[in-house]
């Protein structure tokens, strides 16, 4: 079976994206798909590139049993829009970035991650960096409900 390939960008890719990419790996490895599917994550900016996850994120996770210290950012780039079959913004500007640098023949791999969790009554998932540790884990809950919804999606269109 071809590997299913999902990315998460959010601006420097040390809050939102590696946080989505944490909780999702944890979901995934719980269903028993971590051959099947493989996740990174990756900022629109290149403000952090080699830095682990900010520190208040990590501390968020590891209260939920994610370990979020083996991640590295890294800026996106035009090559994963050919090997990454979900290339999910975190947010509207994210998202706006991602669509002008992205080909042509790849924009349907392009969303924003909450069109994955529709009752939620949001669209982008807050930037907590600027503000206390309870935006980090705000941004834990949004996630883990996003991240919900994008398995189901993944296991319906894929016969999972």
């Amino acid at each position: 079976m071809t590997k299913i390939r999902v990315l998460f960008v959010c601006m420097g890719n040390i809050c939102r994206s590696p946080t989505a990419q944490g909780v999702f790996a944890r979901l995934v490895d719980k269903h028993g798909l971590s051959e099947t599917i493989e996740i990174d994550s990756a900022g629109t900016h290149a403000y952090h590139i080699g830095e682990p996850p900010d520190s208040r994120a990590q501390q968020s996770a590891l209260q939920r049993g994610i370990d979020l210290s083996t991640q590295r950012a890294r800026k996106v780039s035009r090559s994963d829009f050919d090997v990454f079959d979900y290339v999910l913004a975190m947010d509207a500007y994210n998202l706006e970035l991602l669509e002008q640098i992205c080909p042509a023949k790849s924009h349907h791999r392009l969303s924003l991650f909450f069109e994955f969790a529709p009752d939620a009554g949001i669209t982008d998932v807050p930037d907590p960096y600027y503000g206390g540790p309870h935006g980090f884990d705000r941004v834990l809950d949004l996630v883990e409900e996003g991240a919900r919804g994008l398995l189901d999606h993944i296991r319906q269109a894929h016969g999972l």
